[in-house]
């Protein structure tokens, strides 16, 4: 994707109109949630999600849970308790 254009829901959203700290409700919110949810789930990172929107993590965490997604583990090596 070129620029700062995301698809959401067959529109085209710009990002610079979802400034840091502005509210995003409605809508707007919904559809960005569904986009989010939909990126989620074919494997993109929180983090990496975070970052495309301009938004936090927090902010992208809350959204994806409100979504009803199944959040995935932090990965990487499990501690194995010593007998």
């Amino acid at each position: 994707m070129n620029g700062p254009e995301q698809p959401l829901g067959g529109k085209a959203i710009d990002v610079a109109d979802l400034k840091k700290g502005a509210r995003i409700t409605g809508n707007t919110r919904d559809k960005l949630a569904a986009d989010l949810k939909k990126k989620y789930e074919k494997g993109s990172s929180i983090r990496a999600l975070a970052e495309s929107t301009g938004r936090s993590y927090g902010f992208v965490h809350r959204v994806l849970s409100e979504s009803g997604v199944q959040l995935r583990g932090r990965g990487g090596a499990t501690r194995v308790k010593k007998k």
